[in-house]
């Protein structure tokens, strides 16, 4: 009797699943921000590489803005390195799925301030990080704040941001859960697509008030400017996270729908 084909639930459910063997590295990401433009599925579609689609959520795709602070960075077998594990970081991100239809992030720039960092993630995972000066904190008003400028290029972007009451939970199919639980992300080497994994409890997400949103991150990776605010917002205070190491998906052939 042939197997069930998997469904949408179960890959999904895989996706969240801790993975199998030992993590790489360990860390905390901390007071994060997620800011959430909605954009056209064919603006997301032609800047993909060959083996994931857009992942949608109502028919609706979505570009991402994280600005976060990385604490406790390190491999997974040593401890904290003071002046170098803790720094500032920044993406801009959208949301996929493979041809199995394991969700998970893309990610067009990492911005962080640790240039040792940006360049074992370049080599390791295949990431696309940019070394910038950056300043995370709080202001005189107790608002978070977190400031990026790019080394080269001098992409700049401000956000300040007081977090609000305490959210329950979001429940799978929920936009909030589609936008925030995601534990695989994909790179390519060049060659072939690749995937990894992160482990970390649920996010205890708040509301958040946006007092300033200036990024110049989306005409950087030559998107044209929404020319209006976030259509979603939350944030979060953190979670402990295990990073894990990367698999090889598929050969980087040509897009079928191509020519």
């Amino acid at each position: 009797m042939p197997l069930a084909a998997p469904t949408v639930a179960s890959v999904s459910a895989a996706a969240v699943a801790r993975p199998a063997g030992r993590a790489w590295m360990r860390m905390r990401w901390r007071d994060l921000l997620f800011l959430h433009w909605e954009v056209s599925p064919e603006i997301i579609r032609p800047t993909l590489p060959p083996g994931i689609e857009p992942d949608l959520h109502g028919g609706r795709a979505f570009l991402g803005i994280v600005p976060f602070v990385m604490a406790g960075v390190r491999p997974a077998f040593l401890p904290p390195v003071p002046g170098i594990s803790d720094f500032p970081e920044l993406n801009l991100r959208t949301y996929v799925r493979d041809r199995a239809g394991v969700p998970g992030v893309w990610f067009y720039s990492l911005d962080a301030s640790q240039r040792l960092a940006v360049a074992i993630a370049r080599r390791v995972f295949h990431l696309p990080y940019h070394a910038a000066r950056m300043e995370a904190g709080r202001d005189s008003r107790s608002a978070l704040t977190h400031r990026s400028r790019r080394r080269v290029g001098g992409a700049e972007s401000r956000f300040a941001w007081t977090p609000g009451e305490m959210l329950s939970a979001p429940q799978p199919g929920s936009l909030e859960h589609f936008l925030v639980e995601r534990y695989r992300f994909y790179a390519t080497d060049g060659a072939r697509l690749l995937r990894g994994a992160v482990a970390h409890p649920p996010y205890p997400l708040r509301r958040a008030v946006v007092t300033t949103c200036e990024e110049n991150l989306f005409a950087a990776a030559g998107f044209a400017p929404t020319g209006r605010g976030p259509d979603h917002v939350v944030c979060s205070d953190g979670v402990d996270v295990e990073a894990f190491g990367l698999e090889r998906i598929s050969p980087a052939d040509r897009r079928e729908d191509v020519p």
